[in-house]
C-alpha cells in the first residue's frame, strides 16, 4: 500500500520489516542530534516500543526516494488537549507531522522539503485538514528554514516543550494554512 507518491518520493505505512532501518537511523549520532537525541540511541526493543507497540491515532510511515528507504514521517490529528494548548478551536481539523531523513548523505538535496510539501498537500486534500502544524526545536534553524520555504509560519514559541539531550528545549509551533 502507498499513502502517496510525488515525483521520486513515495510514502508508505511502516511495516515490521522496517525495524532494522529505524535502528540504523536512530543509532546514527548525526541523525540523533536532531531527532530523539544522541543520548537516546534506539535498539530493536526501543524501536518496537516507540514505533510499533502503540495504541494511538498516529500513522507511521517510511519515506522512499528513488526506490530507496531514506526516512520516516508520522502524521496525526491533533487531540482536544493539544488544540486547547495551542489556542485552536475544537472543531478545526488540524494535523501534526514529525519527520526525519535518516540518510545524512541525502541531506540538503531538497528531499525533506519535497516530503513536507507533499505531506501537507496530502493532509489538506485527502484528510480535510484546515491546518498542518509542526513543533521543531528553536535551535534547529535548518529545519525551520525548510519548513518556512514550504509555506509554514512560526505561530508561537513553546517554552520547555520537548526533552532533548538532557534538558527541556523550546520549540516553535509552526503552521501551514491553505
Amino acid at each position: 500500500m502507498v499513502i502517496f507518491e510525488n515525483e521520486k518520493l513515495k510514502v508508505r505505512p511502516l511495516e515490521l520489516d522496517d525495524k532494522p532501518l529505524l535502528v540504523q537511523w536512530l543509532t546514527d549520532p548525526t541523525v540523533l542530534a536532531y531527532y530523539e537525541g544522541r543520548d537516546r540511541p534506539h535498539d530493536m526493543e526501543t524501536v518496537h516500543a516507540h514505533f510499533y507497540d502503540r495504541k494511538d491515532e498516529v500513522t507511521r510511515c517510511i519515506v522512499e526516494y528513488d526506490g530507496q528507504a531514506v526516512g520516516y514521517i508520522q502524521f496525526y490529528p491533533l487531540d482536544a488537549p493539544a488544540k486547547a494548548a495551542y489556542g485552536y478551536a475544537q472543531d478545526d481539523v488540524i494535523y501534526g507531522t514529525d519527520q526525519f531523513i535518516g540518510e545524512p548523505t541525502l541531506w540538503n538535496r531538497g528531499i525533506g522539503s519535497l516530503l513536507v510539501r507533499s505531506m501537507t498537500a496530502y493532509l489538506i486534500h485527502k484528510k480535510g485538514a484546515n491546518r498542518v502544524v509542526m513543533d521543531p526545536q528553536t535551535w534547529n534553524v535548518r529545519a525551520i528554514r525548510s519548513y518556512e520555504r514550504c509555506g509554514f509560519q512560526k505561530i508561537k514559541r513553546l517554552p520547555k516543550h520537548e526533552w532533548h539531550e538532557g534538558e527541556l528545549r523550546d520549540c516553535w509551533l509552526m503552521e501551514y494554512r491553505p
